[in-house]
């Protein structure tokens, strides 16, 4: 179970780009990458709130809860 999150999806919507969206943000490219691939374990409030108004959304749009989604299963480190 976990967080999905569905960056690629709203970028795809709105036509932007992930470059455009990190200088948008004052975000590095490889943190929104990690983002956007789902590796990122945690994302800050202002982080979030940064995204939502840049890609004129909700936290919702973005993150979603799925319980038994293989993106979602922990790690072994």
């Amino acid at each position: 179970m976990g967080i999905v999150v569905k960056l690629d999806r709203v970028l795809l919507e709105r036509k932007i780009t992930l470059t455009e969206l990190a200088e948008r943000v004052g975000i590095t490219m490889a943190n929104l990458s990690i983002l956007k691939s789902n590796k990122a374990r945690a994302i800050r409030f202002s982080t979030l709130a940064a995204l939502c108004r840049e890609l004129d959304c909700q936290p919702g749009e973005l993150l979603a809860y799925e319980p038994d989604s293989p993106r979602c299963l922990p790690q072994d480190h």
